[in-house]
């Protein structure tokens, strides 16, 4: 721990949809922001789309390196230094193996990084997403992507497998320091009652999509004696994903969803059931098996990704594009006791009080650095 905090003024800045659309990356910025507070570092959160005064602060905190548009919309009004939190993710493959029609065909012929900019160009065709800066207009996701990475004075990926990716993929050898993903142990406690309407239920935590691969665990699990539930909202523009889901769930008496629970009621529904599934096409982790694993839970989490680095052999791994290997691992951790190594892990290691801590070091050093440059 660090005992004595030096008053900092940071600025962290989020996607606009961050609270209309909240995902693993709200989770994160927002617990981090809480207890750098609690350790008495002085944190204002805003999002991309904000004005903002920049003069009151020293340093400011970008989340998303895989959307340039929002960090150089910023970049370019000041100059102070910053960071960024990478959440470095690769959908590429989910992309080229499961979009049908036109975007089926762009995603096979096109790179990721091309990809990602005619996304964000059809965006602001079709929902007036703005794009906000001119760099990313003319030069492109890749270039944009390569020029914030290389500025900002230092990256926090959540893995060392993270920045070994972000590294391959755009040849930077900058500085980072890992600043794992965690959980929130006054939320996530020992004490929480179970909610017997959960009792030994199947269930997995995320937004209905797509590359969140719910589908196929259903299929995987149908037919079977388990009780599975989802619990998520579908995301935006994948209503026919959710829809699909929506049909096997009603096709099936064990099965069920609920668009939303609050962290409370999520601590009691993890307590009571008996394994979480993430089955997803690619996880940097994965806070809800981090939740769900320091609740008891037993989880099968897809190797695709970095979840190998957090969970190493205390985890259940299948393929995403298997129902027959999403099924045997789901039977090997329904059928397993709980792992209390994971969740003594967690506990020691993976809480977010632990992350502030490793961010206020990121800061300190950052901040040392650019006064000795000045």
């Amino acid at each position: 721990m660090v005992n004595s905090i030096q008053k900092l003024n940071v600025l962290m800045i989020g996607r606009s949809t961050l609270d209309s659309s909240p995902g693993g990356d709200s989770v994160q910025l927002y617990s981090t922001a809480k207890y750098l507070k609690l350790l008495g570092v002085n944190v204002d959160v805003k999002l991309s789309n904000e004005v903002i005064n920049y003069e009151q602060y020293d340093l400011i905190h970008f989340f998303n390196v895989i959307r340039p548009d929002d960090i150089l919309a910023h970049t370019s009004k000041n100059k102070l230094p910053y960071v960024i939190s990478t959440i470095f993710v690769d959908y590429s493959e989910y992309e080229k193996l499961n979009r049908v029609g036109l975007q089926g065909l762009a995603a096979k012929i096109f790179s990721g990084d091309q990809m990602e900019y005619i996304k964000a160009v059809a965006r602001y065709i079709v929902n007036g997403d703005k794009i906000n800066s001119l760099h990313y207009l003319l030069k492109g996701h890749r270039s944009s992507v390569n020029y914030v990475s290389k500025r900002a004075k230092m990256l926090l990926p959540n893995s060392h497998s993270e920045f070994n990716r972000f590294a391959k993929t755009y040849q930077t050898t900058g500085l980072y320091r890992k600043v794992p993903n965690a959980v929130d142990l006054s939320t996530f406690d020992k004490h929480v009652i179970p909610n017997e309407e959960f009792r030994d239920h199947i269930i997995c935590v995320g937004r209905i999509e797509g590359r969140k691969n719910q589908l196929n665990l259903l299929k995987a699990l149908q037919n079977t004696s388990y009780h599975v539930t989802l619990i998520g909202k579908a995301s935006p523009n994948h209503q026919g994903y959710y829809d699909e889901c929506l049909k096997l769930i009603e096709a099936n008496p064990n099965f069920r969803i609920i668009n939303h629970a609050n962290h409370e009621s999520l601590s009691s529904i993890y307590k009571a059931a008996k394994v979480h599934v993430l089955a997803s096409w690619f996880e940097t982790t994965g806070l809800s098996s981090l939740e769900a694993a320091v609740m008891d839970c037993n989880i099968v989490v897809t190797k695709k990704g970095d979840t190998v680095e957090y969970f190493g052999d205390m985890a259940f791994y299948c393929e995403p594009d298997n129902i027959d290997s999403i099924k045997i691992a789901v039977d090997k951790a329904y059928n397993s006791p709980i792992n209390n190594d994971l969740k003594n892990l967690i506990q020691k290691e993976l809480t977010w009080e632990n992350a502030a801590t490793e961010t206020y070091i990121a800061y300190k050093s950052v901040l040392m650095d650019n006064q000795d440059n000045n």
